[in-house]
C-alpha cells in the first residue's frame, strides 16, 4: 500500500479542494485509490467518496486505537492500493490534551506529508514556515509542498526561490480561483448531497490539479511509505443487531464508514432507508440506527413522514433495538424547535424536546461509559458537535457517563427506554484500556 497525508498549517488553506482534485485525478489515471479523513469529521468523507468513487474512512488518532487505524487502512486499501488521507485543522493541531494530531496519524501509518500552503498573504516568509513544519517532529516526513492561492508568476518566482534555496520540493502551484471555493455551514462544508454542481466542482478541481501538480512525482513519493506489518486482528464496536436498518439521506448523513464496515465484518446485515422519502425501516430488522445529520433543516418533512413514523413505531413494538445519535437522537424525541421558533413533532419514542431557536455550541471529544441496561458492552470514544439545546427531558434512564478529552466529568448524557436509546455522542471506537 502506498499513501500520502495532505495537510496544512491551518484550516482554510485549501487542503480539502486539493485532496478532492488529487483523488479524482489519480482515480482517472487508473490508480487503485481510496481516501481517508483524519479526525472525527462527518461531512468531508462524502465529498471524498464522490471524488474517488469509493467509501471514505475516518482515521482518528485520538479516538481510535492505533491497531484499529492500521487494520482499517489494510481493510480499505489492501495490498497495492493508494491511501490518500486529508488531515484536519493544522498538521500539529489535536484534542484538548494535545494528542490526536494529523502528525500522529502520519507517524502511525508512515505516511509522507504534503503540506498545502495558502500563499495569498506571504512571499519569501513561506520558507521559514515550511522549514519549521519540516523540523518540528523527527518521527514524520514533510516530503514537500503544494502552493495554493498564488497571485502571479512573479509571486510564484519569489516563493520558489525561497523554498528551493532550502531544499524544499514543490509538487504543485495553484493560482487564485474563486471556482475552487466550497459553501460552508456551521459544522463545516455544506453536505455533498446538497451541492447541486458537485460533479462539476470536482471535475474542475481535478483539471486544475492535473495542470498544476506533478502527479507522477506525488505517486512516487507515496510509494516511499515503508511496507506495513501484517494487519492486526482487532476488536471493534459490536453491531446493534444481526440485521440493522440504517437511515441514510440528507437528514441522516453522518454515519462513519469504518463503523458500518466493522458491523458487516462481525456478520451483521445492513439495509438502508430514507426517512425524507417517507420510507420505513425493514420490517424484519432487529435493530434500527438513526445517525446524525441535519434533521432541523428537514423538520417539516420528517414531521409529515407517516410511513417512517409508523415503521419506527412498529420496530419499537416488536422490541427492535433502536439507537439514534445526535440528529437521530433528536428525531427520536417528541419535537424539534427550528431556528424560526416553530416546533415540529418528531417520533415521540423518547421524552425529549430540542431547540435551535437559541443556539449553543457543544464541541469536543468524549469518553463515554455505558450505564446499566444500555446494551453497550463497555467504555467507548466519541465526538460531540451540535448547536441544539435541550428544552425538556422526561422520565427515562440515562445512557452514558461522559468525560471530555482531558478527563473532566461532564455528567450523564443520553436517554433510554426499554430497547430505545440515543445521545448526542457520535460513537467511534472501543476505548483503550487505561495503562
Amino acid at each position: 500500500m502506498s499513501g500520502l497525508l495532505i495537510a496544512a498549517p491551518a484550516s482554510g488553506s485549501g487542503k480539502t479542494t486539493v485532496t478532492l482534485g488529487l483523488a479524482r485525478a489519480f482515480a482517472d489515471a487508473g490508480l487503485e485509490l481510496v481516501s481517508g479523513k483524519a479526525g472525527p469529521d462527518y461531512i468531508d468523507p462524502a465529498f471524498h467518496a464522490s471524488a474517488s468513487g469509493k467509501p471514505c474512512f475516518n482515521y482518528d488518532p485520538w479516538a481510535m486505537r492505533p491497531d484499529l487505524i492500521r487494520a482499517n487502512a489494510a481493510l480499505q486499501a489492501g495490498e497495492g492500493g493508494f491511501l490518500l488521507v486529508e488531515a484536519m485543522m493544522g498538521l500539529f493541531d489535536g484534542a484538548m490534551d494535545g494528542t490526536g494530531t494529523p502528525a500522529d496519524l502520519a507517524a502511525m501509518l508512515d505516511l509522507p506529508v504534503v503540506l498545502v500552503v495558502d500563499c495569498s498573504r506571504m512571499s519569501q516568509s513561506v520558507a521559514a514556515l515550511v522549514q519549521g513544519y519540516r523540523c518540528y517532529r523527527n518521527d514524520i516526513r514533510v516530503a514537500g509542498v503544494i502552493l495554493n492561492k498564488v497571485g502571479s508568476p512573479k509571486h510564484e518566482a519569489m516563493l520558489r526561490g525561497a523554498l528551493e534555496a532550502g531544499g524544499v520540493e514543490i509538487f504543485g502551484v495553484l493560482g487564485r480561483d474563486p471556482a475552487l471555493a466550497l459553501p460552508e455551514r456551521h459544522l463545516g462544508l455544506v453536505q455533498a448531497g446538497e451541492h447541486a454542481a458537485l460533479e462539476d466542482f470536482i471535475a474542475h478541481a481535478a483539471a486544475v490539479v492535473r495542470r498544476s501538480c506533478d502527479l507522477q512525482r506525488l505517486a512516487a513519493v507515496a510509494e516511499t511509505r515503508s511496507a506495513p506489518s501484517a494487519a492486526p486482528a482487532v476488536s471493534r464496536l459490536p453491531p446493534l443487531g444481526a440485521y440493522i436498518a440504517v437511515a441514510r439521506d440528507r437528514a441522516f448523513a453522518f454515519s462513519y464508514e469504518h463503523l458500518l464496515a466493522g458491523w458487516r465484518a462481525a456478520g451483521a446485515t445492513l439495509s438502508f432507508f430514507s426517512p425524507l422519502a417517507d420510507e420505513a425501516p425493514a420490517a424484519d430488522a432487529d435493530a434500527v440506527y438513526l445517525p446524525g445529520g441535519y434533521p432541523e433543516l428537514h423538520a417539516d418533512a420528517l414531521a409529515n413522514a407517516a410511513q417512517f413514523r409508523l415503521g419506527m413505531q412498529a420496530a419499537a413494538r416488536r422490541g427492535a433495538r433502536i439507537y439514534g445519535e445526535c440528529g437521530g437522537y433528536m428525531v427520536l424525541g417528541e419535537g424539534i424547535v427550528a431556528a424560526d421558533g416553530i416546533r415540529h413533532a418528531m417520533l415521540g419514542l423518547l421524552p425529549l424536546v430540542t431547540s435551535f431557536a437559541e443556539r449553543r455550541r457543544h464541541l469536543g471529544y468524549r469518553r463515554v461509559t455505558p450505564l446499566t441496561g444500555s446494551g453497550f458492552p463497555g467504555p467507548m470514544t466519541a465526538h460531540e458537535f451540535h448547536y441544539s439545546t435541550v428544552l425538556y427531558e422526561g422520565d427515562a434512564d440515562r445512557l452514558f457517563a461522559v468525560t471530555d478529552a482531558v478527563g473532566e466529568d461532564l455528567g450523564q448524557a443520553g436517554l433510554r427506554r426499554d430497547t430505545i436509546s440515543g445521545s448526542y455522542m457520535h460513537l467511534i471506537d472501543v476505548a483503550p484500556v487505561a495503562p
